[in-house]
């Protein structure tokens, strides 16, 4: 089987390499461009595609996938929002993804994202670097006893759940799809007039899609922290603008944003970011950003290797016995 694998970085191919071994009969050929309509054509002469969280699969890409004889599609992510499912099946085309790798490792981000907001390390860390050992400015907040919020309590959501119990928070929870566990349940309503703390662990679907908007800011405790390692437009980013402004929100930490896809994963310390709204987010300074990272661990890149081959393995076994049984 060849595979052409897009959005591709140096980072991840050590990791595939060493789980191709277990895989001879699969052969991956890396292109660090984007997959979208502009570069379907490098599909050529390709059994499968392994696609990342931010390359385009809408209708016209998979036609254009299908025409090129494309069978399978593997995302090496969980998330499949950017994925057309309708025109995928109806083109006969299999989608398959990683559905959990280290949850752990998202959730420690999440922690890590909280923890520097409410210390302050990043400040700190710069201070101390010019040898201003000042403490003014750099006040903060416990973890312990703070009521949390989680919107989303599936693997990542249950792992951040742990670790913030060993904090001995007070965890609100809502998700619809649970049952009673350590935490409270919430309704949506609950959880965002209670919180001091909320994080952002459910997919992105049209239900979900800017459920953090202004509607839902004017819920809020003034002052309150809000966290986002899922998708970027779980959150109307110009009313979180607007509650950055009114101090609504006190801390923001995101590790996606909504057009993320035009900015992550490349260097563009050269460049004259065109985005206003992105360069008016992280002019706040009580705002931390972090590129898409929270998955970026030895343990996670080793998961989504190993997980991403074997799904492309079973699509070659189911190939190779369809043809067994026509001869």
């Amino acid at each position: 089987m060849k595979v052409a694998l897009f959005s591709s970085q140096n980072y991840e191919k050590p990791f595939f390499s060493e789980a191709l071994k277990d895989h001879p009969q699969i052969q991956l050929s890396y292109f660090s461009e984007s997959l979208n309509e502009q570069t379907t054509a490098l599909c050529q002469g390709f059994d499968a595609v392994c696609a990342f969280v931010n390359d385009t699969l809408n209708k016209t890409v998979l036609t254009e996938l299908a025409e090129s004889g494309i069978q399978t599609l593997a995302l090496r992510c969980a998330g499949f929002n950017n994925v057309d499912i309708k025109t995928a099946q109806a083109l006969g085309i299999k989608v398959v993804r990683v559905p959990a790798y280290s949850p752990e490792a998202v959730a420690e981000h999440c922690i890590a994202l909280m923890l520097t907001l409410s210390r302050k390390t990043h400040k700190a860390y710069n201070r101390v670097r010019e040898d201003n050992f000042d403490l003014n400015g750099l006040l903060g907040f416990n973890l312990h006893n703070k009521t949390i919020g989680v919107i989303g309590a599936g693997k990542i959501g249950q792992a951040l759940i742990a670790i913030l119990n060993g904090f001995g928070a007070n965890i609100l929870v809502y998700d619809p799809n649970i049952g009673e566990g350590s935490y409270t349940l919430s309704s949506l309503d609950m959880l965002l007039e209670q919180s001091d703390i909320i994080s952002l662990n459910c997919p992105l679907s049209e239900a979900t899609h800017h459920m953090i908007n202004d509607n839902a800011f004017n819920k809020m405790k003034p002052g309150v922290m809000l966290i986002n390692t899922s998708r970027g437009a779980l959150i109307d980013t110009k009313a979180c603008i607007r509650a950055l402004k009114n101090s609504t929100l006190g801390y923001l930490g995101l590790d996606v944003y909504e057009q993320e896809s035009e900015l992550f994963f490349k260097n563009r310390s050269d460049e004259i970011i065109q985005d206003d709204v992105f360069s008016r987010l992280v002019s706040f300074p009580n705002v931390l950003i972090t590129g898409h990272q929270g998955f970026f661990t030895q343990e996670a890149l080793e998961q989504i290797a190993n997980v991403t081959l074997f799904n492309l393995q079973e699509a070659l076994d189911r190939r190779s016995e369809l043809t067994n049984q026509v001869r």
